[in-house]
């Protein structure tokens, strides 16, 4: 039995990082009316939305914003969620960089995995999900989480040798996760 989520309708982004932005809308959209469009990376749930800006504001890629519930500056409302086929190329080459850039701000959350992992099932392991963790790889990790939780990406780097660089292991899991390919979400809303 596959352990279910909770509603994904009901988890909202606070803040926002903008990955291209379109002020005369998508070129392939019909009608005279084009809306400003961005699309951005959310920062705690890691989703890939659509915004509308604000009238007469324009966005930067990689530019922060605040898409919660209270007063926003740039942002007028959500679109809406979108698959990473409909990524626009600039917000391609961006993606990366956007993700990069929300695991270094939360960094003690990501560090929380390596503390946390669990085992999937009698044969595997939450670890072994990331990109070039293997059983042995695992079991380094697990015996030195042992001796003492994880503090930061360095700390793993330094206790848990011969493991690829923690932070880029997570970073392609998470695109991974965003382009469908994966059976088990470990980052991705």
């Amino acid at each position: 039995m596959q352990e279910t989520q909770p509603d994904q309708r009901n988890v909202r982004e606070e803040n926002a990082v903008v990955l291209d932005f379109l002020p005369h809308g998508y070129p392939y959209e019909q009608g005279s009316i084009k809306n400003p469009i961005a699309q951005a990376l959310g920062a705690s749930h890691i989703t890939l939305l659509e915004l509308i800006p604000k009238k007469e504001v324009h966005l930067q890629p990689q530019q922060e914003v605040y898409i919660g519930d209270g007063k926003r500056d740039e942002i007028h409302h959500i679109k809406g969620r979108i698959g990473e086929d409909k990524l626009t190329s600039t917000a391609r080459n961006e993606l990366q960089h956007a993700i990069e850039k929300v695991i270094s701000k939360d960094e003690k959350r990501f560090v929380q995995f390596f503390n946390k992992a669990q085992p999937l099932s009698m044969r595997m392991h939450q670890l072994e999900l990331l990109p070039g963790v293997g059983k042995k790889h695992m079991w380094e990790v697990l015996d030195a989480r042992k001796a003492k939780p994880f503090e930061s990406f360095d700390d793993i780097k330094n206790r848990v040798k011969l493991l690829p660089d923690p932070k880029q292991i997570i970073v392609k899991r998470v695109l991974s996760e965003l382009s469908g390919n994966e059976k088990y979400k470990i980052f991705v809303g």
